[in-house]
C-alpha cells in the first residue's frame, strides 16, 4: 500500500529509514528492524540512531510552536531541500530523511501498517 511519507510512523517509518540505509535483515512480526550489530533499529524514537542521521544528512529541526495541528509541532528541511513535519524531532527528521530519499510516497506492506492501528 501506498502512503504519503508525512503520515509515516512506528514501524512503517523506521522500516522505511531501514530500507534508505540499506539494511537487509528485516523482521515484519514486530520492531525488528536490525543494524549490523543485530540492535533493534528504531531511528524514530532512538536518537542514539536517528542522531546519526540527522548529523549526517544535515537536517535542519525546529519547533513549530503555535502552528495549527498539535500533532506536527516539529519542522524538518534537508540540505536537498525536502522538509516534513512530525509529533517529535526524531519523527520529523526520519519523515523528511526517507522524503529526500524515497519520494513523497512509500510502498509499505499491510503487515507493517497493521502494527500501528
Amino acid at each position: 500500500m501506498k502512503i504519503k511519507t508525512n503520515e509515516l510512523s512506528g514501524d512503517a517509518l523506521d522500516w522505511a529509514v531501514a530500507k534508505c540505509e540499506g539494511f537487509v535483515d528485516f523482521d515484519y512480526g514486530g520492531r525488528c528492524f536490525y543494524d549490523d550489530e543485530g540492535m533493534a533499529f528504531e531511528p524514530s524514537c532512538v536518537w542514539a540512531q536517528g542522531g546519526l542521521i540527522i548529523e549526517r544528512e544535515r537536517i535542519y529541526l525546529q519547533p513549530e510552536i503555535g502552528k495549527e495541528g498539535a500533532g506536527n509541532a516539529w519542522y524538518a528541511v534537508s540540505m536537498y531541500n525536502t522538509d516534513a513535519y512530525g509529533s517529535t524531532p526524531l519523527i520529523a527528521a526520519m519523515r523528511c530523511y526517507v522524503a529526500s530519499k524515497l519520494g513523497d510516497e512509500v510502498e509499505v506492506t499491510d503487515e507493517l501498517l497493521e502494527n500501528e492501528q
